[in-house]
């Protein structure tokens, strides 16, 4: 692999929504301390992403999630509250099991990209397609240290839409990440805080800070998902149990949180563009915007957002 795998030992800006909050600062909410290291695998030092995008992506989904991982390591000249912020934390947990309780940088890279805009292997994805879609993206490449799958709206992940809207695992010793679209399949689920939400309460919908409700959502579950993957790349990193199969993660344990103020239904107090409208808390390269998911910061034991 081309990540290197450690063994771990144990204007004016853009208008606040509410009121300002300062950068770099935990939720106010505190879980039990029950999240715990497992003795695995983590992803770190240089990681580099196989990228397959399955089905029709538009050219928006394509440029904000390249943006997106841009920025995860580039954050001079950026107004802060940055990406790199967020991304300083998932790099944290290296700190805590490592034996000189260090936390090097994690330097993300795309080394290579598919799609797939026919649906060659239909549109209903199981593990057994999964396997395929991972030896796809990899056949003849540059060697990955995590293969990113995205689907398109006319299809439907079988581990998916039923309390989650990511899915990661290992094939053959390759960690992967699967990120479902939810427009058709799952919006009520998978796409709030920028469509109601079908569960819990009525909540409150934000705009999306890239211009589609769609595109931001798979977002986040992607931010999501790429920081379970590196915490937890093989079931065996940070986590604890959870409902039913599924463990809590870096950013599952901090589910529905995305600024100060967070609760049931309420994102919190994110920030407003004053142009548009739309929800962000963090800001990436090219005056990009981002909403990203809360995580659970390990070294606080608390949940920590950008603002």
């Amino acid at each position: 692999m081309a990540s290197r795998v450690h063994h771990l030992a144990p204007l004016v800006l853009s208008l606040l929504w509410l009121i300002a909050s300062p950068p770099l600062v935990s939720c106010h909410l505190r879980l039990p301390d029950t999240f715990s290291y497992h003795g695995g695998l983590l992803l770190t030092g240089k990681l580099d992403i196989s990228i397959f995008f399955y089905g029709p992506i538009g050219r928006t989904q394509k440029r904000v999630v390249r943006s997106f991982i841009k920025s995860l390591n580039h954050g001079g000249g950026t107004p802060k509250p940055r990406v790199t912020s967020w991304w300083d934390t998932v790099e944290s947990y290296q700190s805590i099991s490592s034996p000189d309780h260090s936390a090097p940088k994690i330097a993300v890279k795309v080394v290579s990209q598919i799609t797939d805009t026919s649906y060659s292997l239909g549109k209903v994805i199981t593990i057994d397609f999964i396997k395929s879609m991972v030896k796809t993206a990899t056949a003849g490449k540059p060697p990955a240290g995590l293969v990113v799958i995205f689907t398109g709206k006319e299809c439907a992940v079988a581990s998916l839409c039923r309390g989650r809207c990511y899915d990661h695992g290992v094939i053959d010793n390759q960690p992967y990440l699967i990120v479902g679209n939810p427009e058709v399949e799952c919006p009520g689920a998978c796409a709030w805080p920028f469509l109601k939400s079908s569960y819990g309460p009525p909540g409150i919908t934000l705009k999306p800070p890239n211009g589609n409700p769609v595109v931001d959502a798979i977002l986040v579950n992607f931010a999501a998902g790429l920081a379970a993957a590196v915490t937890n790349p093989f079931m065996t990193g940070f986590s604890k149990p959870g409902p039913k199969s599924w463990p809590l993660e870096a950013s599952t344990m901090c589910e529905g949180m995305f600024a100060r103020g967070a609760s049931p239904g309420n994102p919190g107090k994110v920030a407003l563009d004053g142009k548009s409208g739309g929800a962000f808390n963090a800001y990436g390269l090219n005056g990009m915007k981002f909403l990203l998911p809360a995580l659970w910061n390990p070294r606080t034991s608390s949940c920590w957002t950008p603002m």
